[in-house]
């Protein structure tokens, strides 16, 4: 019997991929992206995509798009409160899972599946401790295309933004920037791949 499971979606490459490969397994029915987005501004946390351009995934996707809204920089009660209220929610309709893009954030995986270990929820990490670079090149492999859509900018300079993430914009990154940007050295917006319809 497959886990009935919730997708904590971004948007970006790393979610893409975890997606595409937990779709692969059987053990797993992705019934239900979960998106946390700023009241604010009405944009992805972290990414800065609009919400529209998100929506517009998920129907390509062909999964429906949950909203998790919190305020600008919530403190960690704040968000821990709601990310609770959402779950137990989840749970009511038959939810036991949770799966997410995390590629190597230890303290971030802990965080995530103590806090969702509480709500009697599980975690799974499709990409967990993989290689950055193998899953870069298997990303493009795979035929997804995305759009860098911000940059940490004492890292990376503002000419990085808008690319396509491809072999040559591999091939330009700095040597201390990890292929993945898997320490915020950017993110991405997916726009295509084997996953849409």
């Amino acid at each position: 019997m497959a886990y009935k499971s919730i997708f904590n979606w971004s948007g970006g490459k790393d979610s893409a991929l975890a997606l595409y490969q937990v779709l692969q397994d059987e053990n797993y029915k992705v019934g239900r992206l979960l998106t946390n987005v700023n009241t604010i501004n009405n944009r992805v946390a972290m990414h800065g995509v609009r919400i529209e351009l998100l929506q517009q995934q998920a129907i390509a996707l062909g999964l429906p798009l949950q909203m998790l809204t919190l305020p600008d920089q919530p403190s960690m009660l704040e968000y821990n409160e709601a990310m609770a209220t959402t779950i137990k929610g989840l749970q009511q309709e038959g939810f036991t899972n949770a799966i997410f893009g995390d590629i190597f954030l230890e303290d971030l995986r802990k965080y995530r599946e103590d806090t969702l270990l509480q709500v009697g929820f599980t975690a799974h990490f499709p990409l967990w401790k993989k290689d950055t670079k193998k899953l870069i090149h298997e990303f493009i492999n795979l035929g997804f295309k995305t759009i860098v859509c911000c940059v940490k900018s004492d890292v990376l300079d503002e000419s990085f933004v808008g690319r396509i993430i491809d072999n040559d914009f591999l091939n330009d990154l700095p040597k201390n920037v990890d292929s993945c940007g898997e320490n915020g050295e950017f993110h991405t917006f997916v726009v295509d791949g084997p996953i849409f319809k």
